[in-house]
């Protein structure tokens, strides 16, 4: 999975205001309509994230990426070939068990591709 690293991109995303999520976690997803142009085998899957301070200091927010990083690695079969994902972690993120972001975040996954899939 990529990276989004662009202000750019995370805001195209963020104000499409398509989501899932769960109690500690917001899935904002956006699936381009102009991948036609690529070879279809290829994936290109994008992942951006959003820690704010709110989530805790320094260190608490730097172990949140890296288990938001691990999950969505983990996860991301679930997702369409070719999508922008943005996870946002809420406060309550940072005393969330591994094992709850884990679930959380396959279920948030499931249903971005059930949400594709009707569209």
């Amino acid at each position: 999975m990529e990276r989004l690293q662009s202000h750019r991109d995370f805001v195209t995303v963020l104000k499409r205001r398509r989501k899932a999520g769960g109690k500690d976690i917001v899935v904002h997803y956006l699936v381009p309509d102009d991948h036609h142009d690529d070879d279809d085998r290829t994936v290109h899957r994008r992942l951006g994230l959003a820690v704010s301070k709110s989530v805790g200091h320094a260190v608490t927010r730097n172990t949140v990426k890296r288990r938001l990083r691990v999950l969505a690695r983990a996860h991301e079969d679930l997702l369409p070939a070719h999508c922008d994902i943005v996870l946002r972690a809420k406060p309550s993120a940072a005393t969330a068990s591994f094992a709850s972001l884990d679930q959380q975040i396959a279920k948030a996954f499931a249903t971005v591709a059930h949400k594709v899939a009707e569209a």
